[in-house]
């Protein structure tokens, strides 16, 4: 299970009591995808240095299935319901455990291959260890989504344009970065964001551990069965 799952489950509130959708065969993943697969509901994998999860928490899912060939290719065939509320979160997670204020960078590259239809957001999820607070960056999203809280403001840094919201989910404080446009692939530099976080906001510390960077797709609804995949991610420290 992901660091996320119980304090996003709290997100899953307006998502209505529905039965669960039968669990489905890695039909539709690429045939090249041998070295994991799997759907069941609460799979993970370390490959690479990454660590890989399903991650299926929210009400009224229906089906999943994750494959990957490494820790930085993967991918998602998801089947969930056209409802209201979040029903996963597949992602790929690297460990970084560092202080902001002693971190040297931090940054990521990604290429994505998303549906142009159904419910979701890619999305960088960024926790500290004592989970107080979570720093989540949509790079694109479709269909009805929307992120926690309020807007605060347009700003530019870490290489895109964001949309910045600021509220909580009831465990924590969340802080989302939505891009103003939609990006499949490109580079972010994270440390530019947490330091407009804590110096230029005073929203977090400084001290705070930067714990773990997660990437991967928020999927509300993706009725009929649609292919999520990540063609390639790094995430890099220093």
């Amino acid at each position: 299970m992901a660091k996320s799952t119980l304090r996003k489950a709290t997100m899953a509130l307006l998502a209505p009591a529905m039965a669960l959708g039968a669990t489905v065969g890695l039909a539709s993943a690429p045939a090249s995808a041998a070295v994991w697969s799997s759907c069941d509901q609460w799979a993970s994998t370390s490959l690479n240095g990454y660590t890989l999860y399903n991650n299926i928490w929210g009400s009224g899912h229906g089906s999943q299935c994750i494959w990957a060939n490494s820790g930085t290719q993967w991918g998602v065939w998801a089947d969930h319901p056209n409802t209201g509320g979040i029903k996963s979160y597949p992602n790929s997670t690297k460990w970084i455990n560092k202080r902001i204020d002693s971190l040297g960078s931090l940054n990521s590259n990604y290429n994505v291959t998303v549906p142009s239809s159904g419910a979701y957001n890619t999305s960088y999820d960024i926790w500290d260890t004592d989970h107080q607070y979570e720093i989540m960056l949509w790079v694109n999203y479709n269909g009805a989504v929307g992120p926690i809280g309020s807007y605060q403001a347009n700003i530019t840094v870490g290489g895109h344009n964001w949309n910045v919201y600021k509220g909580t989910n009831g465990s924590n404080q969340v802080f989302s970065f939505l891009r103003t446009s939609d990006s499949n692939s490109g580079t972010v530099d994270i440390k530019p964001v947490l330091n407009w976080l804590a110096y230029t906001k005073g929203w977090m510390s400084s001290s705070e551990t930067i714990g773990d960077v997660q990437f991967g797709y928020e999927i509300t609804s993706s009725s009929g069965g649609l292919n999520f995949q990540t063609n390639n991610l790094t995430v890099s420290s220093s």
